[in-house]
Protein backbone atom coordinates (compact mmCIF):
# COMPACT_ATOMS: atom_id res chain seq x y z
CA UNK A 1 0.00 0.00 0.00
CA UNK A 2 3.02 2.28 0.99
CA UNK A 3 4.30 1.97 -2.40
CA UNK A 4 1.22 2.41 -4.16
CA UNK A 5 0.78 5.73 -2.43
CA UNK A 6 4.67 6.68 -2.99
CA UNK A 7 4.22 5.70 -6.79
CA UNK A 8 0.64 8.07 -7.05
CA UNK A 9 2.37 10.65 -5.92
CA UNK A 10 5.25 10.29 -7.80
CA UNK A 11 3.29 10.62 -10.79
CA UNK A 12 1.38 13.50 -9.78
CA UNK A 13 4.24 15.25 -9.08
CA UNK A 14 5.66 14.88 -12.54
CA UNK A 15 2.46 15.48 -14.21
CA UNK A 16 2.29 19.28 -12.69
CA UNK A 17 5.96 19.82 -13.38
CA UNK A 18 5.16 18.94 -16.75
CA UNK A 19 2.59 20.59 -17.00
CA UNK A 20 3.85 23.93 -15.82
CA UNK A 21 6.53 23.66 -18.19
CA UNK A 22 4.49 23.43 -20.99
CA UNK A 23 4.77 27.04 -22.99
CA UNK A 24 1.25 28.70 -24.49
CA UNK A 25 0.34 30.84 -27.42
CA UNK A 26 -0.48 33.64 -24.78
CA UNK A 27 3.27 34.23 -24.20
CA UNK A 28 4.30 33.67 -27.76
CA UNK A 29 2.08 36.54 -29.02
CA UNK A 30 3.15 38.64 -25.70
CA UNK A 31 6.63 37.93 -26.82
CA UNK A 32 6.30 39.00 -30.91
CA UNK A 33 3.98 41.71 -29.87
CA UNK A 34 7.05 43.10 -27.65
CA UNK A 35 9.36 42.89 -30.44
CA UNK A 36 7.05 44.77 -33.06
CA UNK A 37 7.10 47.15 -30.51
CA UNK A 38 10.84 47.65 -30.09
CA UNK A 39 11.01 47.68 -33.70
CA UNK A 40 9.33 50.18 -34.42
CA UNK A 41 10.62 51.98 -31.41
CA UNK A 42 13.68 51.94 -33.16
CA UNK A 43 12.48 52.55 -36.22
CA UNK A 44 10.79 55.85 -35.11
CA UNK A 45 14.37 56.50 -33.31
CA UNK A 46 16.52 55.97 -36.34
CA UNK A 47 14.27 58.47 -38.55
CA UNK A 48 14.57 60.97 -35.77
CA UNK A 49 18.11 60.96 -35.90
CA UNK A 50 18.23 61.32 -39.54
CA UNK A 51 15.98 64.36 -39.14
CA UNK A 52 17.73 65.88 -36.47
CA UNK A 53 20.46 66.16 -38.49
CA UNK A 54 19.25 67.12 -41.67
CA UNK A 55 17.80 69.99 -39.40
CA UNK A 56 21.51 70.35 -38.34
CA UNK A 57 23.05 70.92 -41.74
CA UNK A 58 20.65 73.03 -42.65
CA UNK A 59 21.18 75.58 -39.57
CA UNK A 60 25.15 75.03 -40.44
CA UNK A 61 24.54 76.06 -43.84
CA UNK A 62 22.38 79.02 -42.95
CA UNK A 63 25.29 80.10 -40.36
CA UNK A 64 27.61 80.08 -42.95
CA UNK A 65 25.83 82.07 -45.48
CA UNK A 66 25.04 84.91 -43.06
CA UNK A 67 28.84 84.50 -42.01
CA UNK A 68 29.67 85.12 -45.27
CA UNK A 69 26.68 87.38 -45.68
CA UNK A 70 28.76 89.81 -42.63
CA UNK A 71 32.17 89.55 -44.08
CA UNK A 72 31.27 90.65 -47.04
CA UNK A 73 29.57 94.05 -45.85
CA UNK A 74 32.79 94.08 -43.51
CA UNK A 75 35.04 94.26 -46.06
CA UNK A 76 32.85 96.34 -48.48
CA UNK A 77 32.08 98.61 -45.84
CA UNK A 78 36.46 98.62 -44.87
CA UNK A 79 36.60 99.69 -48.63
CA UNK A 80 34.51 101.79 -48.99
CA UNK A 81 36.42 103.66 -45.97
Amino acid sequence: MKKVILSLALVLAMGVSLTSCRETKKEDTAVEEAVEQVEEAAEETGEAMEEAAEEAGDAMEEAAEEVEETTEEVIDTTSQE
